[in-house]
């Protein structure tokens, strides 16, 4: 399978081959869903606790005698009906974690690849890698490339789509470049999840990244 490979400066200069094991396969949704949602799963901190009324310190006093005062029957301050008190189902910390296959994952991620391909969301470059870690001068790259371009988002960033930029190596002069650009995402190709990749509009990808997704999901 061949891709357009372009230069920083939107010249179209020549196709890049790539695997149709990886980047030409069918879009599997329920796997893709499945995936996605063991990803955010396990992204889940699991920390909530709360204490029952056997956890909630004091309340080992009767408040008020039995009969005759003309109140309810109370034998302690900490029931789950009085504020303070424990609660009647405490929550306990727990872990969300789903099991998900080696295969099922690199499936979706093949899946996920080859749709972005087929929505042309998926732009191969030479490389990215500014000069001076400058926002303007990055920002300044990414525009030269018209496909990264929206002209319903002219307010926003002067049309730049929602993009997420996946390189082989990330360089500090990239990352203080991009990390403050609202509206795009920086990952290295080794640490490229399914949930970065769907909440994109566009992917631009480094040749060098590229090699390393086929390496990763072959």
């Amino acid at each position: 399978m061949e891709l357009s490979l372009y230069t920083i400066h939107a010249t179209q200069m020549t196709v890049v081959n790539v695997a149709d094991e990886v980047f030409a396969q069918k879009f599997n949704e329920p796997l893709i869903h499945q995936i996605v949602t063991a990803y955010l799963a396990g992204g889940r901190a699991g920390t909530k606790a709360q204490k029952s009324r056997a956890e909630v310190s004091g309340g080992g006093r009767k408040p008020w005698r039995q009969k005759g005062t003309g109140r309810a029957r109370a034998g302690t301050t900490r029931s789950p009906l009085w504020r303070g008190g424990g609660r009647t189902f405490a929550a306990r910390p727990q872990d969300h974690h789903q099991k998900v296959n080696r295969k099922m994952y690199r499936g979706a991620m093949r899946s996920i690849l080859s749709e972005l391909i087929r929505q042309d969301r998926l732009l191969v470059v030479n490389e990215i890698q500014p000069i001076t870690p400058k926002t303007r001068e990055l920002l300044a790259l990414l525009k030269s490339l018209p496909p990264l371009i929206s002209e319903k988002k002219r307010h926003d960033n002067g049309g730049l789509e929602n993009l997420l930029i996946i390189t082989d190596a990330l360089t500090e002069h990239l990352y203080l470049s991009a990390h403050n650009l609202s509206g795009v995402g920086l990952v290295e190709a080794i640490a490229v999840d399914p949930v970065s990749l769907i909440n994109c509009d566009k992917v631009l990808v480094t040749v060098g990244a590229l090699r390393q997704l086929e390496e990763r999901f072959a």
